[in-house]
């Protein structure tokens, strides 16, 4: 069985007549592993250097979830929550299981929930040494004595050299992702990029913790000073890595939690950081994670040579990422918990490059922008995404929610109201113009400067003033950053532009909201973007 730590085998999850089986293996085993089977290469620092080949983001049209007695009327199904009989699950399954036979197999047993008492036991059983490593990194590590009898909740088969036959196998094309509720596994194949076995986890939460009083969330927290919390919502290039990485607070986490009865808590024992031309300066915790030992690093160019890493390359992808454990980062949480967030903070990359850069959001606002889930797609985030892209994204993670929108929605209201946090909206995108077109992204130090403003409570009770396009309140002014970068019609060269692509946007946000009008009041219908009187 090779190095193991819990003496297990894998027939209970149908795998049989392996090579060998390699069990719970730390950093410097799974790289040596990695750097001798040729997986990877090894960066002058020492992190683990990988090429997931095609895919070098997620493939969102690939996922499907088994339709059967429970989740028929629990699932909110359509084209991000697509079914698959149960018949295709177990054809796929029969596949994965003679796929394994006679290939070493990489397997580790963890957490997904910092929280013991909504913590999910999860095992990923992988084909390569580097993306177990990946696992490791990104889930909760537990401790020696949890170890033996370790008995999961949740299982993940990790194929990526197994390619499905498209609709002869019942999915879309070669590659699938398979969520069994039932039977507590997931499946995953034709596929190396490693985010797959990230958000499949993150899907599988969103679905059960709501019946167990625990809203789930795609957000970054951190903790201040004083022990004030703050989360973070944002889908992916909004900044919720970099904002909450703040050497001034504390880190959770930097991409999902959990919001229960004792407060919030991460789902996650890592960080997935793109690092697309990272910088040192500006944001050094990250670059100089993602120089370690033990990180991973997906589709980032190296120097042939020198081992010498760049950065600034999109020769592969826009889409390049680091993988490393949360503890990598100074000043984290030791336990991955806080109480009940005092503010709320929704990221959006605006690619129009018209919403004001930060604005303070009513309850009834932040329903609304959080049904909403406005940003921008970046490039490369997604297979098949080559520009920036706007989007509205419901509950800012709308590819990881089984549910319907508005169960998240309510928790979220419920919350706010409960706990009296305050809600802003920060555009973390563009500003004198449209992305591409003359508008420039926002100064990451002007960014941070409003966040820190909002969360040290500079900003609560400054005066503000409506913004004439959008009905958001937009704060007079702000330490540290000009008051020009407040307004954004001023940044435009031309306002009548600026008032022509606001009006574009609003007739976007106006149709993007109609589904959910049935499923909220009015003062949250009243709350949506409007034009000043």
């Amino acid at each position: 069985m090779g190095n193991s730590a819990t003496r297990m085998d894998l027939t209970s999850h149908g795998l049989t007549n392996l090579g060998t089986q390699h069990w719970d293996l730390g950093p410097a085993l799974l790289t040596e592993h990695a750097i001798r089977r040729g997986e990877a290469r090894l960066s002058a620092h020492g992190a683990v250097v990988v090429s997931t080949g095609e895919h070098t983001g997620r493939s969102p049209k690939d996922k499907f979830i088994v339709r059967d007695a429970a989740t028929e009327k629990t699932v909110n199904w359509g084209s991000i929550n697509q079914p698959i009989d149960r018949s295709a699950f177990d054809a796929m399954h029969a596949r994965v299981q003679a796929y394994y036979h006679g290939r070493d197999a990489y397997v580790l047993n963890c957490y997904a929930g910092a929280d013991p008492d909504h913590r999910l036991k999860v095992r990923v059983v992988t084909e390569t040494a580097w993306q177990n490593l990946f696992a490791r990194n990104m889930f909760i590590r537990p401790p020696a004595e949890d170890l033996p009898g370790f008995e999961p909740d949740f299982t993940i088969l990790h194929a990526p050299g197994l390619t499905a036959r498209g609709e002869k196998d019942g999915v879309r094309s070669a590659t699938f992702i398979l969520v069994d509720f039932d039977r507590r596994m997931i499946l995953i194949g034709g596929s190396s990029y490693a985010g797959e076995i990230k958000k499949s986890i993150f899907g599988v939460l969103n679905y059960l913790l709501p019946d167990r009083g625990v809203m789930p969330m795609h957000c970054s927290a951190n903790i201040g000073p004083k022990g004030d919390s703050a989360i973070f919502f944002g889908l992916s290039g909004t900044g919720k890595t970099t904002l909450s990485a703040d050497g001034s607070r504390t880190l959770i986490g930097d991409d999902e939690h959990g919001w229960s009865e004792n407060g919030i808590f991460n789902f996650e024992g890592g960080c997935y950081a793109k690092v697309i031309k990272l910088s040192e300066e500006a944001e050094p915790e990250i670059w100089a994670a993602s120089h370690r030992f033990g990180t991973v690093l997906e589709n980032v160019v190296m120097d042939p040579v020198t081992r010498m890493l760049n950065l600034d390359s999109a020769e592969l992808t826009e889409n390049t990422r680091a993988c490393y454990p949360i503890d990598y980062i100074p000043n984290t949480s030791a336990t991955g918990m806080a109480g009940h967030p005092v503010n709320v903070v929704m990221l959006t990359a605006d690619a129009f490059g018209v919403l004001p850069p930060i604005s303070r959001l009513t309850p009834e606002q932040a329903m609304y922008h959080f049904l909403s889930g406005y940003t921008a797609r970046v490039a490369g985030t997604e297979k098949g995404v080559t520009e920036p892209q706007a989007t509205f994204s419901t509950c800012f993670g709308a590819p990881f929610m089984p549910r319907h929108p508005s169960v998240y929605g309510e928790m979220l209201r419920e919350r706010i109201a409960r706990h009296g946090a305050t809600c802003w909206l920060v555009n973390t995108g563009w500003s004198g113009g449209r992305a591409g077109a003359g508008g420039e992204r926002m100064k990451i130090a002007y960014t941070r400067a409003m966040v820190r403003a909002a969360l040290d409570g500079s900003l609560t009770g400054a005066p503000v003033q409506e913004d004439g396009q959008f009905g958001l309140l937009v704060p007079e002014s702000c330490p540290n950053v000009p008051t020009g970068v407040l307004r954004p019609r001023g940044a435009w060269s031309d306002g009548n532009a600026y008032d022509t692509t606001a009006g574009e946007l609003r007739g976007r946000f106006e149709e993007n909201f109609k589904p959910f009008e049935a499923f909220v009041d009015d003062s949250v219908k009243a709350a949506g973007v409007r034009r000043a009187a």
